[in-house]
């Protein structure tokens, strides 16, 4: 596994602050223990390319970005539960 000098960085100052033993969570193509979807299954001589960490301080855990992955993005600031409800004739309303 390789990660450039901002990526440790950034581990060493979370390790620091009282992160340092939290678990890991990786987030990479599916398709392959590499970070290459291309390289199907479990390829052997590879090398793991971490581009970005986040710390998840409230759920515990840390999330390590590896290759051309998209994660998925967060809950808008007003959920849509917030605008369904039942009217006065028993349906729902404000369902899509």
């Amino acid at each position: 596994m390789t990660a450039d000098k901002a990526v440790r960085d950034q581990l060493a100052a979370w390790e620091e602050q009282g992160y340092g033993n939290l678990p890991v969570c990786m987030a990479k193509t599916q398709y392959s223990f590499s970070t290459d979807p291309n390289l199907r299954g479990a390829p052997e001589g590879h090398i793991v390319t971490v581009r970005e960490v986040r710390l998840s301080a409230g759920a515990g855990f840390v999330v390590v970005i590896t290759g051309e992955i998209m994660t998925m993005p967060g809950l808008p600031k007003s959920p849509s539960a917030e605008r369904i409800y039942l009217n006065d004739q028993g349906y729902i309303e404000g369902l899509f």
